[in-house]
């Protein structure tokens, strides 16, 4: 497991860090990472260009605030002009810049000027760091308009951004790349920041040993979600693998169903029941299902899956009713979601493991409000009012239990933004639930592997459908799975 710490998080392990190192050592480890990738950026931006290629005579231009970080990115670019690039700073807060950098900088052959070039080939973002307070000043929203930048890289954070809840809430820079030093920072894997973020690249600095060991917000890899995966073994049948319950779609939504039953075959369970009243289009997709017309019909399984599709009258109700009644962990979609903003008290007997997968307008019915720009606080209050574990569905979605433990999930793509999407991510993640995956990790994984599938249905589909990222859900887990030994 992976996370991202916060600003005070950070600061301490750095103190603690530099307590052991000689003065500056701290700021030129992390200049040369910057270097280094700007460089490399430089590098493969500039090689098409038979006239101009590598970063002799590339054109960097420095937005320089008066702290560390203005220091790391007046440092990293006297690197750069050591190697032939024609820099030029410009302090934004003033004349205030870093003394001992921009000295560095001057040495090197860089200028500190007022108005840069209009255009360059790298702009590097170093006006604010993680002790910068949302919003940008007035100087470098003027610079930022008048400069013509190839490729933005920010240092360490997006300036502008509030850099522990993710949240935009004024002016901040989009960067292209984001080189992070020691750690990722809540901006960069929560909210409208994450957006701003880019690709992210992280230098490592000798941070790890003194972080705290609990994040603020946790991020999985490949690597967890092997380790948490169930394997069937010699002694496995389909029972022992995990019964997921499927009650989904209507004579109205029926294709609601076919998703929801391929995002649950698609997972570690070994049998699939489909309750509901599109039987025959699920059985005609996948004849493997069994299926009956109720949830009281459906025998025993492991984890039920309610909502998508299945309307918002007294009938969907009552299966409502039915799937909550079993001591099965239960996936809440879509209807589901709707039904329990109008009659919560379906949930105040409620003992064993719910997961809700709510998207904003969702998450506004079950809350009274909509959630905040702080998403991961959002998602937290949420499953803590209601006992539960908690998918805040969006760009970078959130997922929090009610213990309030926070995780982002770091393989969202725009490409899941269609139809149907949300119903494979419910079907499959009742599966993860019904091999005995927790509830927290079953919503985990799914959010990891569904925007894993996003992204291998974008490479072979000029437009992705939610059947799309049904069929290349196998090859997500198999590839996540190739990360651990068998």
């Amino acid at each position: 497991m992976d996370g991202a710490w916060s600003a005070a998080a950070v600061r301490r392990a750095e103190a603690q860090l530099m307590a052991t190192l000689p003065p500056g050592t701290l700021m030129q480890r992390a200049a040369a990472g910057l270097a280094a990738e700007c460089a490399s950026i430089l590098k493969a931006r500039r090689a098409t260009r038979t006239d101009r290629a590598g970063v002799y005579g590339a054109a960097v231009t420095v937005l320089a605030g008066p702290g560390d970080n203005g220091g790391d990115a007046l440092f990293a670019a006297a690197r750069l002009a050591q190697r032939g690039a024609r820099v030029f700073a410009v302090p934004v807060m003033g004349d205030r810049v870093h003394p001992v950098a921009a000295a560095a900088l001057t040495r090197a052959g860089g200028r500190l000027v007022a108005r840069p070039p209009k255009h360059c080939d790298l702009l590097l973002d170093g006006v604010l760091g993680i002790g910068g307070r949302p919003g940008l000043p007035g100087r470098a929203i003027d610079q930022l308009a008048w400069i013509d930048a190839d490729t933005i890289v920010a240092v360490d954070v997006p300036s502008g951004v509030d850099v522990d809840t993710g949240a935009v809430p004024a002016s901040a820079v989009t960067a292209d790349v984001t080189v992070a030093f020691g750690s990722r920072k809540p901006c960069h894997v929560l909210g409208r920041a994450a957006l701003l973020t880019g690709r992210l690249v992280l230098v490592d600095i000798g941070l790890g040993p003194h972080l705290d060991p609990h994040p603020a917000v946790r991020v999985a890899a490949e690597a967890d979600l092997a380790a948490w995966w169930h394997r069937p073994g010699p002694d496995d049948d389909k029972y022992t693998r995990g019964v997921v319950g499927v009650a989904a779609g209507s004579e109205r939504y029926p294709g609601a169903a076919v998703l929801a039953t391929s995002g649950a075959l698609a997972g570690p369970a070994g049998y699939v029941r489909y309750a509901g009243t599109a039987a025959d289009y699920v059985r005609r997709a996948h004849p493997e299902v069994v299926c009956t017309p109720t949830v009281k019909e459906a025998g025993r399984v492991q984890a039920w899956l309610a909502g998508p599709g299945f309307g918002t009258d007294e009938a969907a109700l009552g299966e409502l009713r039915a799937a909550l009644v079993s001591p099965a962990p239960v996936v809440l979609d879509a209807d589901a979601l709707t039904l329990i903003g109008e009659f919560p008290s379906v949930l105040s007997q409620r003992e064993a493991p719910v997961v809700l997968t709510p998207h904003d307008r969702e998450y506004e019915r079950l809350y009274g409000s909509p959630p905040s720009e702080d998403r991961g606080a959002a998602a937290a209050a949420l499953a803590k009012r209601l006992n539960c574990t908690v998918l805040l569905k969006g760009h970078h979605t959130v997922v929090a239990g009610s213990d309030g433990a926070v995780w982002a999930n770091p393989t969202g793509r725009p490409q899941l933004a269609t139809a149907g999407s949300g119903d494979v991510l419910a079907g499959f993640m009742a599966s993860l639930l019904a091999s005995g995956m927790d509830a927290v990790r079953a919503a985990v994984a799914a959010a990891f592997l569904h925007g894993r599938a996003g992204g291998i249905a974008a490479r072979e589909h000029r437009t992705v459908t939610a059947s799309d990222v049904a069929r290349a859900l196998p090859e997500a887990v198999g590839a996540a799975l190739g990360a651990a030994p068998e």
